[in-house]
């Protein structure tokens, strides 16, 4: 979950703010950033390998990148600067001077680094809120053992079963509830069905008071996450600071009851939090546990919601893959149906088509447009000099407009990925390297899983609605939709 949480992440509180907070927020950074960055190479010496522009003193390019950002030309910022200084330049954003790689094999040898090289990196109100041992902040042993324990479960047979359970009831019972005389909200639906199959997930919890008790303070939780690094009363930051620390009371209060439950060891761990209990390290105490049952929580809240919303998207303006994806899911629910057995989680994945489609969602929608990463040392790649000190942006979404690797990127055309090899760099959904995202696999048994029963048990019309790309992805307006059930 690391990769999918930077930059998405990063500009999250900016999504409802107007222009003008949005840039006050940016020069405050700015100011506060600069002081860490003053010893730092000069751009003079850079300007010898690499082609860019600092752009303004102090602010940088960071206004320029955010007016493209809220046009419905977001690529804009990078299109004319590869076009003026090639796929991998120089620039200054958000406090940071900043190598920009809209190269494929760049940022794949900067995903694939480890901490010697590149560490990820955040703006001050972001590490307020994760504290110091966040999975998403901490490197080293005590990361890869972190990221491999909660890796290792994300792919087990035992877990997929439990998600592909309580997502289809949820799933269902949500559906249950759709009247044809008033318009559905497809993102709105997702989002409180995939909070809650997470929190199952990661700590046990069941739909009840305690799950509604985290989902509200959730909310006002990640309000902080882009905020000005102020831990005054009545700032969004100690607003964010104390929901925080209410759900880690919870989590803490739940976590205490597995151990009295269990005793000494957990032999079948059913959550992530199980699993990390079970391990015997002493650096894994349960506040650093329970600190880390809310952080995991902000990659997985809006992907899986996202990711089916554009889905959907995608495929009303597209019946030729509609009709396709219906009739491979009607198919295979009518062979499930004939054997009178249940689909389990690998029946969900074996829909290739309906795998194509989730691709080329995640291509063309970009639900994390990149991530940032922090240089530790002078490094090369590829004859370009990153400094030590320097950020680097890994853009995802230009690679994945990249017409050098997808023919008519910017067309919805999940038949592009038919036999089709995803390991060349070109294809970084979940981003890559040490810190690529361990609940890709879920992400994708969660969308077919409410796109199987989607298709075969409905029909509808979708409104029109406009895709939001920055700073987060969304649909403006919540993706309405009026549906007709099956006969």
């Amino acid at each position: 979950m690391d990769d999918q949480f930077t930059f998405i992440s990063f500009l999250r509180s900016i999504t409802t703010a107007p222009l003008f907070v949005s840039v006050v927020v940016v020069v405050v950074f700015t100011i506060l950033f600069i002081d860490k960055h003053r010893h730092l190479k000069s751009p003079v010496a850079v300007n010898k390998i690499l082609s860019g522009t600092m752009g303004w003193p102090f602010i940088g390019e960071t206004l320029d990148f955010i007016s493209c950002g809220y046009t419905d030309r977001p690529q804009s910022f990078m299109d004319k600067r590869r076009r003026l200084y090639g796929k991998v330049f120089k620039s200054h954003l958000f406090g940071s001077p900043t190598i920009v790689s809209t190269d494929a094999e760049v940022s794949r040898i900067v995903l694939q680094s480890d901490a010697n090289s590149f560490v990820p990196s955040y703006p001050k109100s972001l590490t307020e809120l994760m504290g110091k041992s966040s999975i998403l902040r901490i490197n080293g042993s005590l990361h890869r053992k972190i990221h491999g324990l909660i890796g290792s479960f994300f792919k087990s047979g035992y877990l997929k079963a439990q998600v592909t359970c309580d997502m289809r009831k949820l799933v269902l019972q949500s559906m249950a509830t759709w009247k044809e005389d008033r318009p559905i909200y497809i993102q709105d639906e997702t989002k409180h069905i995939a909070f809650q199959v997470l929190a199952k997930a990661l700590i046990g919890l069941d739909p009840g008071e305690d799950m509604e008790f985290l989902r509200v303070h959730f909310q006002n939780f990640i309000a902080g996450l882009m905020s000005l690094p102020v831990k005054l009363p009545g700032t969004q930051l100690h607003r964010s600071l104390q929901a925080k620390n209410k759900m880690v009371k919870l989590v803490m209060k739940i976590i205490a009851d597995k151990r009295i439950r269990s005793g000494a060891s957990l032999q079948d761990p059913k959550d992530v939090a199980d699993v990390l209990l079970n391990d015997k390290s002493e650096k894994l105490t349960d506040e650093l546990i329970s600190d880390n049952m809310i952080d995991l929580m902000i990659p997985g809240e809006d992907s899986v919601p996202l990711l089916i919303t554009l889905a959907i998207k995608y495929l009303s303006d597209c019946p030729k893959a509609l009709h396709q994806l219906k009739e491979e899911n009607l198919e295979l629910k009518r062979r499930k149906k004939n054997l009178g057995c249940v689909m389990c989680w690998d029946d969900y994945l074996s829909l290739q088509f309906t795998q194509n489609v989730i691709s080329e969602t995640l291509r063309l929608g970009n639900i994390i447009m990149g991530v940032i990463r922090k240089a530790m040392r002078d490094v090369e790649i590829k004859g370009y000099l990153i400094p030590k000190g320097w950020c680097v942006l890994t853009h995802f979404r230009s690679v994945h407009l990249d017409d050098d690797h997808h023919e008519s990127p910017h067309h919805f055309n999940p038949w592009r990925w038919q036999n089709r090899d995803m390991s060349n760099g070109s294809f970084t959904p979940f981003g890559g390297g040490l810190r690529l995202c361990p609940g890709l696999d879920l992400a994708r048994l969660e969308a077919s899983i409410f796109l199987h029963h989607f298709v075969t048990e409905f029909r509808w019309v979708a409104e029109d609605d406009t895709i939001i790309n920055f700073p987060t992805v969304r649909m403006k307006r919540r993706m309405p939709i009026w549906v007709k059930r099956e006969n």
